[in-house]
């Protein structure tokens, strides 16, 4: 299982940036997949999670809700989050991650088996 991800970038607090996750090899239906992020000094943090049977479960952090969105398309094989509302404290690397169960809320990091290499986010003016 291969997870690559991308969109993220610089932008200014209250702007937004959408980050896909595309996801190559085989991943169980009742698995769970999530977004995670972590910066220098700290440890690696769980934003949201989704489970990837069609009956979807989510689960954010308290930090993240109202403000983004996860969600896939199975079809294409792709996890995707949403962020909205963008504060500079979500400054950092965004991992995508798969193979997870059970689903937590928030997610962590110990349940999933497979990572993507990341991608930054900068929110500042």
């Amino acid at each position: 299982v291969h997870l690559v991800a991308s969109g993220g970038g610089l932008q200014q607090p209250g702007g937004s940036l959408r980050l896909i996750c595309k996801v190559s090899g085989f991943i169980e239906s009742r698995k769970v997949m999530g977004w995670f992020r972590q910066v220098p000094g700290k440890e690696r943090e769980g934003v949201a999670a989704i489970e990837t049977a069609e009956t979807t479960t989510l689960s954010y952090a308290d930090f993240v809700k109202g403000r983004f969105t996860i969600s896939k398309d199975n079809n294409k094989n792709t996890l995707y989050l949403q962020m909205n509302e963008l504060k500079p404290e979500d400054t950092g690397m965004y991992y995508c991650a798969g193979d997870g169960y059970p689903l937590t809320e928030p997610p962590i990091a110990e349940v999933f088996h497979y990572w993507g290499h990341g991608t930054q986010v900068t929110v500042s003016s």
